[in-house]
């Protein structure tokens, strides 16, 4: 640590001594912008060949429906708005609904419950045969009024006696540091009928179907949900948190799945839905935790001549999650992970990334860095990670980026 402090004070001194602080600025600008033009950042996949979005567009019997998760820390609805852009320009989905549809989430049993905005934007290719609708999940209005615990610690009273910088750092981590503590508490129920929510409007029909500005809750007992469950295609898109929401949300309808109708039950099994993770918390998230009901059976449940096979809850549930090494909140799903503490009915099957979505400069030769905070939220507007979702790996649309700057190690069971 010593060392490490003379060599910033050489630094530091040698730009004083200079005389002219400003051009000792514009070495270090050079220096970090020479290292920018030559972009080395890691892209590794360890996985079977995934399809993407793209081949799902032109579907003449039903939609391609993707709903995205958020993860720790307060969100409005729109905070998918860049990501959004971003997919739908690879995606070369042109046009777009003059206004996105709301619909305020509530507990079918307690319609007096506010479980958050279900935003829905509909997107079409310029000749209109490709469509995709997007359905952003906003939970966090659940978990905010717990938080006001922690406002007094924001306000002018303390926040101006810390460092500027740290200020920042504490704000940001009373806003994110306790939605998992929140999540593990009274609160995870509504959150989970939340997704459960966002689900089930997602699998009901198309645009036309769908309520607006409404307060309204929709069962997945309905009818009509069986028709479109076979027909549509389904995909999720989850950070931190949101990740773990998704699969426990999942698990929860796989619990739930024998009191369900039975058209619905039986189309659901027959469906593979790709779940693309962005900084996975998987692995930190399951600690302290009960292991599912059902683990440990996945030959039983996902093998056509498996004893239970019929008693699946999906044919395949694809995870593929991103992880930055430089993310502290990150992680891979480590081999026996998925046998071990995710529900056996799900049938997951693991895509892990291995991505550097921050910048890692050379500090001065005092050694590798990236920032962590870009780390943990720069996956959703990565062009690497938004070509992977779109386009896959491993087939004739994947798209050149990937192909490029992506090192692929197959796998085969």
């Amino acid at each position: 640590m010593k060392r490490l402090s003379k060599k910033i004070m050489l630094i530091v001194a040698a730009v004083h001594i200079g005389g002219c602080a400003s051009l000792g600025k514009g070495m270090v600008e050079a220096y970090l912008e020479k290292q920018e033009t030559a972009d080395t950042r890691v892209c590794e996949i360890w996985g079977k060949p995934f399809a993407g979005l793209v081949p799902y567009l032109n579907n003449p019997k039903g939609k391609m429906k993707v709903l995205m998760v958020h993860g720790v820390g307060d969100h409005l609805p729109g905070y998918s708005t860049q990501f959004l852009e971003k997919l739908a320009q690879k995606l070369e989905l042109t046009i777009q609904s003059a206004h996105p549809k709301n619909i305020t989430l509530t507990n079918r049993g307690d319609q007096s419950k506010n479980l958050g905005n279900l935003r829905i934007h509909r997107l079409l290719s310029k000749d209109r045969k490709n469509e995709l609708l997007f359905y952003e999940l906003t939970w966090s209005k659940i978990t905010a009024p717990q938080k006001e615990v922690l406002a007094y610690d924001n306000s002018g009273e303390y926040s101006f006696r810390r460092a500027k910088i740290n200020d920042l750092m504490k704000k940001f981590s009373n806003d994110t540091g306790p939605d998992p503590i929140i999540y593990l508490g009274d609160s995870r129920e509504d959150i989970l009928v939340s997704f459960a929510q966002a689900f089930c409007w997602m699998a009901r029909g198309g645009w036309s179907d769908l309520p607006n500005d409404a307060m309204q809750s929709c069962s997945l007992n309905e009818g009509t949900l069986a028709a479109n469950v076979r027909h549509d295609e389904f995909a999720i898109i989850s950070h931190s948190l949101g990740s773990r929401i998704t699969i426990d949300g999942m698990q929860r309808i796989a619990s739930l799945i024998h009191d369900r109708d039975p058209g619905f039950r039986e189309a659901l099994k027959r469906k593979e839905i790709p779940i693309y993770m962005m900084s996975n918390q998987l692995p930190m998230l399951q600690l302290g935790r009960k292991l599912p009901d059902i683990a440990n059976q996945k030959p039983a449940y996902c093998e056509p001549t498996g004893e239970q096979y019929q008693n699946r809850m999906l044919s395949k549930t694809s995870i593929i999650a991103f992880s930055d090494p430089n993310d502290l909140l990150s992680y891979a799903i480590p081999h026996g992970f998925v046998e071990k503490y995710l529900d056996s009915r799900l049938c997951v099957e693991v895509t892990n990334i291995n991505i550097n979505v921050a910048t890692i400069f050379d500090a001065f030769g005092l050694g590798k860095l990236a920032n962590p905070l870009d780390a943990h939220i720069g996956y959703d507007t990565d062009d690497r990670v938004i070509a992977l979702i779109a386009k896959g790996i491993g087939n004739q649309q994947t798209d050149k980026l990937v192909t490029d700057r992506c090192l692929w190690t197959e796998t085969v069971d």
